[in-house]
């Protein structure tokens, strides 16, 4: 199915990308090579925020690998992917990975946590982080590190990796019957006094990051997990859900009561900026599900209730527009979930396992993302943006990345899966303004078909240190049984 598009790898030359987005009838800006930091690349400004100033526009997303221990402590997997993180020359880490405020939130049982029990695990990552930055970057004071707290909600695996757990905001349509939810039965679904234990868990994990020396704890509240649920939450009743200000109580809520007990820490919130309707495997590609007997279309956030498949920002351009009027330094804009629609969130050409063929050019799903973004900075220009989305542009992800931030697009550029094959892309082209072609992330999604799969995520294509592990003929059994 990956020979329905040309492949970014068979793009040649700059002007090459560029015939190809002109085709597709996208208009992303894209610079004729990779500047250095001698040469005034736009990647390389710092970026002022808060009292702070952060060393360039380079950001490093949320990575998991699902391969902490069961007490959520990290392994040396965990360690090494932080590591990376620290060398990768970028200066801002925006929350490291998920770590769930309790252990029920947990998307897998090897997910790390939050918790006091988990406090020297965490001060490891941060410290091992740091280190790695000292001995090979440098100077460690314009590094800033996050904390990304968060629970799982209708994703939740805690005990067992093939055994859902869900906790819900409310009943979808859809997505109940894939977590394994009887629409009649309401035992899943929060209680209000259940969310007011959450919030106090949420304030105690900040406050653990906050004395472990992490700049900032990220909200996180994107990909489905729970709290972005809460954000298309109408059939709710009660005070967390109904209206507009019901469905964004619970995050502002926890952003004030971190700001109330956590003086001096600064707040982000990863935010799934919009959504469309959730897919499933067609007979060649990805097919959104029959929407027709669900119009207006109300089981969505940033969606478009009359059409699904388009989106809709007005609601997402309030919520940012409270968040910074609530003390937010920054948001970080992703969309939609790698669960029921990962197109959208993660452009690729190969699916993962349990995945769908690519319904369009996943450069168009790129282009979404990055138009996406460029129109809420527009209307809220004074909140700092980290931008998502970009590990398919491959080779050409730099000189996309600088052109976007000098035209204002967006303040900083977040990697993701890329990270995992090439963690040192931040340095290598500031200091050396070229791309290690060799190592760069095809979007092969093994690093998402592993852990679908119960083996701990990695780049088992393009990383030595993963191609020699026994998972790596795990992760090829796995991937056969899957396509029969």
């Amino acid at each position: 199915m990956s020979d329905r598009f040309i492949k970014v790898a068979q793009l040649k030359t700059v002007e090459a990308f560029r015939d190809r987005l002109t085709q597709l009838g996208l208009s992303l800006p894209c610079d004729d090579s990779i500047l250095t930091r001698d040469q005034g690349s736009p990647m390389a400004a710092p970026l002022p925020t808060e009292g702070f100033t952060i060393g360039n526009r380079w950001c490093i997303h949320p990575m998991e690998g699902w391969d902490a221990n069961t007490d959520g402590s990290p392994t040396e997997f965990t360690i090494r992917r932080w590591e990376n993180f620290g060398r990768s020359g970028a200066k801002l880490i925006w929350g490291g990975e998920a770590a769930a405020v309790q252990e029920d939130g947990r998307a897998n049982p090897n997910q790390t946590l939050g918790t006091e029990s988990n406090r020297f695990g965490l001060e490891k990552l941060y410290d091992s982080l740091v280190n790695a930055h000292k001995n090979e970057i440098g100077d460690p004071s314009d590094l800033m590190i996050g904390l990304q707290l968060t629970h799982s909600g209708r994703y939740s695996r805690p005990n067992q990796k093939q055994i859902a757990e869900p906790r819900i905001a409310y009943h979808h349509p859809i997505l109940d019957a894939r977590v394994g939810i009887d629409s009649d039965d309401d035992r899943a679904i929060w209680t209000d006094a259940e969310l007011y234990q959450l919030i106090e868990n949420y304030v105690t994990s900040a406050k653990i990051a906050q004395q472990l020396g992490f700049h900032f704890v990220d909200v996180k509240c994107c990909h489905g997990y729970l709290l972005h649920e809460f954000l298309s939450a109408r059939s709710r009743a009660g005070e967390f859900g109904g209206d507009f200000e019901g469905r964004t109580r619970l995050l502002l809520t926890i952003i004030r009561r971190i700001q109330q007990e956590c003086p001096g820490l600064m707040i982000g919130v990863r935010l799934s900026v919009f959504d469309l309707i959730p897919f499933h495997a067609g007979l060649e590609a990805g097919e959104p599900i029959d929407f027709q007997d669900l119009l207006p279309y109300e089981y969505g956030f940033g969606v478009n209730a009359e059409n699904p498949l388009e989106m809709d920002l007005s609601e997402p351009i309030r919520l940012i527009k409270l968040l910074h009027e609530s003390g937010v330094f920054s948001v970080n804009l992703s969309a939609g979930s790698p669960y029921y629609n990962p197109h959208i969130q993660r452009p690729a050409i190969f699916p993962p396992s349990d995945g769908y063929p690519p319904p369009e050019d996943p450069l168009v799903g790129v282009a979404r993302q990055v138009e996406a973004v460029r129109e809420v900075k527009n209307a809220v220009p004074e909140m700092m943006m980290v931008g998502t989305g970009y590990t398919y542009l491959q080779e050409y992800l730099p000189h996309v990345a600088q052109a976007v931030v000098r035209a204002g697009w967006v303040d900083s550029v977040g990697l993701g899966r890329m990270v995992l094959s090439l963690p040192e892309l931040p340095q290598v082209t500031l200091e050396e303004g070229s791309m290690p072609r060799k190592k760069v992330c095809r979007t092969f999604s093994d690093c998402t078909s592993a852990p679908r799969n119960g083996i701990i995520s990695g780049c088992y294509p393009l990383d030595p240190f993963y191609k020699k592990l026994p998972e790596f003929q795990q992760l090829k059994d796995a991937k056969s049984a899957a396509a029969k």
